[in-house]
């Protein structure tokens, strides 16, 4: 190794002589670990110190989504210059070097990012990109392993507090995320993750004005948040008022003013808002409050037919399908839906394994799009669980859209009992939702059922108990 040796934010060990490179490095973690929407910082580093390894490889991960194009060079300049870089450097590098490879192997990412973290605890933009791996790969609970394997080296940081925190709420331990979010706000009480962690908490415990009021005074501090943080704890504050059965213009101006809006900013990323607007829009849609939002979703469903935003996120492209579909646009849901098979068959077989279920759903938003109702039925099947869809990217509470389309399909279709059993089995979890009252009380009525009149005073309570 040649030249001279700094230490970067963690205190390991970067073949470089220029403090400028270490400090864009730094700037760089500091954008990632918050949700930043400077990330590009990333790029000065390399600039400074065209030699330096891990300003190289860091450069072309981000790159790899941003610009892909660009990142080749960058990932050759670190490449040719690996027999100078630190301990440090190369194992970073070999972890990156796999996850942006064209055939990459999450498995394989993920097992050098856990080798990463072994020998450097202390380096938490490797801990939150394993984070991510594991989130697409539908396993919390080693998301939850990685977290707890550094956190004694870590115990003053922020950031880990809410790594923690999600990886908690993930596995069902509310009471622990509920804890971890707050010992990071103690730290940092403008982390972003560990109040996304706190209001996800207290959405599912229903705790709706409570989230609401937390996050809205948080969001002061989200203006420098990418757009997808942005608009994403925005979307969490507009589902807090939608279940907790606020007016809904309260969710409307969310949508237009903190969701929408996002769009005229000049470095926004017009997919991250998409992503929850049309999440949201799907929740109104199944309540039947569509017609309130106007040509909204209309509007919406016309930026989603360029073909520019599709296949960036499976969990994007099963919301565009619906989007594509309920506004007519047909044959470019097909088009996508298309897409999504071809992309499939030329996975590997255990690529393909993994994503059948996530086809299925596609299919079956199309389908339900569409209404056709059968078909949509027939495709999620008697014992659907939208957890089991996790591999699209999505967490619990996204996700739990695809469960209420499975339980009105249920009721459209007549399927009233089997509807009952697994309504019930949900107000057991999450009893403070009225809309999930609702669709119990229709199906009691549907069956002619005495238990429909006790079943609607309760929903009638909670539609009054949060915001009314």
């Amino acid at each position: 190794m040649e030249g001279e040796v700094k230490r970067d934010r963690w205190g390991y060990e970067v073949n470089t002589s220029s403090d400028a490179c270490i400090s864009a490095i730094n700037s760089y973690y500091l954008q990632v670990l918050g949700y930043g929407r400077e990330r590009s910082v990333i790029l000065e580093a390399p600039a400074h110190d065209p030699n330096c390894v891990l300003a190289n490889i860091l450069a072309a991960n981000f790159l790899c989504s941003s610009n892909p194009s660009l990142a080749p060079s960058y990932l050759h300049a670190a490449n040719t210059r690996l027999q100078q870089a630190t301990g440090y450097e190369r194992a970073v590098f070999d972890a990156l070097n796999c996850l942006i490879s064209h055939d990459r192997d999450i498995d394989v990412a993920v097992e050098l990012f856990s080798k990463v973290l072994k020998n450097f605890p202390r380096d938490l933009v490797s801990l939150k990109m394993a984070q991510v791996l594991c989130f697409y790969m539908a396993r919390p609970d080693l998301s939850l392993d990685l977290v707890e394997q550094v956190l004694p080296k870590n115990e003053h940081e922020n950031y880990i507090y809410g790594m923690l925190s999600f990886a908690l709420l993930e596995v069902g331990r509310m009471e622990d995320a509920e804890k971890a979010a707050k010992k990071g706000l103690e730290i940092c009480n403008e982390d972003s993750w560990a109040q996304h962690g706190l209001c996800h908490v207290l959405q599912y415990e229903c705790r709706f004005k409570e989230a609401v009021e937390f996050m809205e005074e948080c969001s002061r501090s989200w203006g420098s948040l990418s757009s997808f943080m942005f608009t994403h704890n925005w979307w969490h504050v507009a589902l807090c008022y939608l279940e907790g059965n606020s007016p809904m213009r309260k969710v409307l101006e969310v949508y237009d003013h903190c969701i929408w809006k996002e769009l005229e900013r000049s470095d926004a990323t017009s997919a991250e808002v998409y992503l929850n607007a049309v999440g949201l829009l799907l929740r109104v849609y199944i309540r039947g409050e569509i017609d309130i939002f106007g040509d909204r979703l209309k509007i919406l469903a016309g930026c989603l037919t360029d073909q520019a935003f599709w296949y960036l996120e499976w969990h994007l492209d099963v919301l565009i399908v619906w989007a594509l579909a309920s506004t007519g646009a047909f044959d470019k849901g097909e088009d996508l839906l298309k897409g999504l098979k071809d992309r499939i068959f030329k996975m590997s077989k255990k690529k393909q394994q993994r994503m059948q279920r996530g086809m299925l759903l596609a299919e079956a938003l199309y389908q339900y799009g569409k209404g056709n109702n059968k078909e949509a039925l027939d495709l999620l099947g008697p014992d659907f669980d939208a957890n089991h869809c996790k591999i699209i990217g999505a967490s619990d509470e996204q996700l739990d859209v695809f469960n209420e389309v499975w339980y009105v399909l249920l009721l459209n279709t007549g399927q009233a009992a089997k509807a009952i059993e697994v309504i019930k089995m949900r107000v057991e979890k999450r009893e403070g939702v009225p809309f999930m009252w609702r669709l119990l009380e229709r199906g009691y009525s549907m069956l002619g059922r005495p238990e429909a009149t006790t079943v609607g005073e309760k929903a009638k309570y909670l539609e009054t108990a949060y915001f009314n």
